[in-house]
């Protein structure tokens, strides 16, 4: 289906382009002739399917914008051979082409003043820090001017040039110069027009604080809330997931919670929380952070805007990862670049001691995994008709190697083992990436879910009421309620920024109520014998792992925070290593059943599940738990607070221990002055006459 889609969208654009050239070619030709009726039918044909093409098929006009051939090009070009037919039709009086010509140039003036306007407004409504869940108001944010006139200037173009053209084409149909000096004079009006509207933006009571006023704004909020742990994160538009697992933890910890973004739309993809967040994108601004009382910086992943936060000495920089695999990208040596490095259990201390990737293991604090709470404890043999296996591969990954994903060379035969078993009710989870490095893994991820909707149609049976749908609706207008902001179709980030100020008192209180609610309405939707591929951020994966009585995955992460629940886990082994050496290597696949290519091990492996007397691992699960999430008890969240307080404190007692050695060098220099000083006042005087030059 989705390469019929594929092989859809290509047809329709390459039938455009065919169309755009068979329509000017039509045009110049009814110019040139001339014939009148292939003129105006050619002529507003095209602008017809420029206006099509602007709103249904961006895909297309950034192509041709690559090739100069854009809006801009294609409207001159359409009018230019207006003007030719205007010449070239012989019923056309002659002395109203210079009139209209001038006129068109001087609605095309009217459209370029409109933009740099448009330029100028952008300009004074980017500020340099962007925020979420702050009062911003001393700021002067307004509400945003229209999209149409503030950033689409193809559309504005298009749309205001209809009766500009339409009135030319009806002066050459009807050789009256009427038409389009009316059109054209609208055209016109509508430019400048909007210049003159959006630059009313640019007055006093519109216009926001300048880039020197929005800084001492930070400056003096940062005095006033007083920060002490941030998160700091800065990735692409799909790494958000690994920022939005430590909201929770990161709102719960003592102290002033912040998080500090670098990329402007990461703002708006940071999920519900009522923790104050920054975007500061320049480098330069990040340095107002050095003056302020943030002590400790969490970080949930590594990128290339990472090593500029750590140059401000005054905070200490912890390394959170996003989830700890045996995975080599979960030691990577830009680990040590950070005061210290926060793990999960004593698997991951070990990890980077054999990796040697210049960690000092001093510098190793085990806090385990906060975020695993809500995941359910093992309860024994599954109950009912059917055993639920999660089925969650991870992603590709860069270095091309086979090992990282099942997805290519054994997803569909793990797949098809287990939608063999009539007793079995799949969830597949990939992850979010899946297919965005090698397109096999996108053709195979894209198999499987169709081997599981024809499984699903195969298997029927009765469904869930009319009541189950309706109230998962409900909640889910519920949730949306809360962890969204609905935005006025032409707010740009100013005017987000104005809508999210100061959250609702309690509001975290009641997304956690609203995301359990839909949980529960959204697994009770569905009949309990058919399988689901679950894709988006909800539901979350812990919640499947709540559903599971099995978990098939890679080696990731997954496996690790599946383990807290102790239940059965299997492990795609695609790395090529026989099995000794692949479980040697890997220490999460200890206590878990290692799975060939071919998926033979299933029915075994579900037999083990279902019947817990031939489990044979049960022991091995709980002491591979300890071993890599550390213990319950102190529980994560205390042990995670503790570090960040210790951390906190060990930046305190630097910046301390600096301000005192700084403050000791400007004494000594009074001193020395003062003592030069008293020397000059008693030292016999030099004739400038007597000096000596140079």
């Amino acid at each position: 289906m989705p390469s019929a889609g594929l092989s859809t969208r290509r047809a329709v654009q390459l039938t455009a382009l065919l169309a755009l050239a068979v329509f000017y070619t039509a045009q110049l030709a009814g110019a040139l002739l001339p014939n009148v009726p292939v003129f105006v039918t050619a002529s507003l044909a095209g602008l017809a399917l420029d206006l099509y093409l602007t709103h249904k098929q961006p895909g297309l006009l950034a192509l041709l914008g690559k090739v100069r051939f854009d809006v801009t090009t294609r409207q001159l070009l359409r009018d230019m051979l207006i003007v030719i037919g205007l010449v070239r039709i012989p019923d056309v009086p002659p002395d109203i082409e210079r009139p209209l010509t001038l006129l068109l140039l001087i609605s095309y003036a009217a459209h370029f003043l409109c933009q740099a306007v448009a330029q100028l407004v952008r300009r004074t409504r980017t500020l340099p820090v962007v925020t979420r869940n702050i009062d911003a108001s001393a700021l002067g944010l307004t509400i945003a001017p229209p999209r149409l006139l503030a950033r689409q200037p193809s559309r504005r173009l298009l749309r205001f040039s209809v009766p500009g053209t339409i009135g030319l084409v009806l002066s050459a149909g009807l050789s009256g110069e009427e038409w389009g000096l009316i059109g054209v004079s609208c055209t016109f009006l509508l430019s400048f027009g909007g210049a003159i509207y959006l630059g009313t933006w640019m007055l006093p009571k519109k216009r926001s604080a300048g880039e020197r006023e929005a800084l001492a704004w930070l400056d003096a909020w940062l005095a006033d809330y007083r920060p002490t742990v941030g998160m700091y994160f800065s990735g692409g538009t799909t790494s958000a997931y690994q920022a939005n697992m430590w909201l929770s933890t990161l709102a719960q910890l003592d102290g002033k919670p912040l998080i500090v973004l670098r990329e402007r739309f990461m703002v708006q993809k940071i999920d519900a929380t009522d923790v104050p967040i920054v975007c500061i994108p320049k480098v330069a601004h990040l340095m107002h952070l050095e003056h302020s009382t943030l002590k400790v910086l969490l970080h949930p992943a590594n990128s290339g805007k990472t090593s500029q936060v750590l140059r401000i000495p005054t905070i200490k920089h912890t390394f959170t990862n996003h989830g700890e695999s045996d995975k080599l990208s979960s030691c990577n040596p830009y680990a040590k670049a950070y005061d210290q490095v926060w793990v999960a259990g004593e698997a991951a201390r070990e990890r980077y001691q054999l990796a040697e990737v210049g960690v000092d293991d001093r510098d190793v604090v085990e806090v385990g995994r906060p975020q695993l709470t809500p995941i359910q404890p093992y309860a024994g043999a599954p109950e009912g008709t059917y055993t639920t296996v999660l089925y969650a591969p991870t992603w590709e990954g860069w270095d091309g190697n086979p090992g990282n994903t099942s997805v290519v060379l054994a997803g569909e035969n793990i797949v098809r083992a287990l939608l063999a078993d009539p007793g079995v009710r799949l969830l597949y989870k990939p992850h979010p990436m899946t297919g965005s490095v090698d397109p096999r893994a996108g053709a195979a991820d894209q198999r499987i879910r169709a081997m599981i909707t024809e499984a699903n149609a195969a298997r029927g049976g009765e469904r869930r009421g009319p009541e189950a749908a309706a109230e998962l609706e409900r909640r889910t207008a519920e949730l949306d309620q809360i962890t969204t902001t609905a935005f006025r179709p032409r707010a740009d980030e100013m005017e987000r920024m104005k809508v999210q100020g100061t959250p609702e008192q309690g509001r975290a209180a009641r997304v956690k109520v609203a995301t359990e609610a839909w949980e529960e309405a959204y697994w009770a939707s569905f009949p309990e014998w058919e399988h689901q591929i679950v894709t988006g951020p909800r539901p979350a994966i812990f919640t499947c792992f709540n559903q599971a009585d099995l978990l098939i995955s890679d080696v990731s992460s997954v496996v690790s925070d599946y383990l807290t629940s102790e239940k059965p886990y299997a492990v795609a082994n695609t790395s090529g290593l026989d099995e000794e050496e692949f479980r040697r290597t890997f220490p999460t696949v200890r206590a878990g059943t290692v799975l060939t290519p071919g998926a033979e091990e299933i029915p075994g492996l579900l037999e083990a599940v279902r019947n817990p007397e031939k489990d044979t691992l049960v022991q091995a699960r709980k002491e591979l738990k300890i071993h890599l999430l550390g213990p319950s008890d102190p529980p994560s969240l205390a042990r995670f607070n503790a570090a960040a307080l210790e951390l906190g404190a060990e930046a305190e007692a630097r910046n301390i221990r600096v301000a005192r050695r700084t403050a000791e060098i400007p004494g000594q220099r009074e001193a020395d002055d003062a003592a030069e000083e008293a020397e000059m006042e008693t030292s016999v005087p030099v004739d400038p006459e007597d000096a000596v030059t140079t």
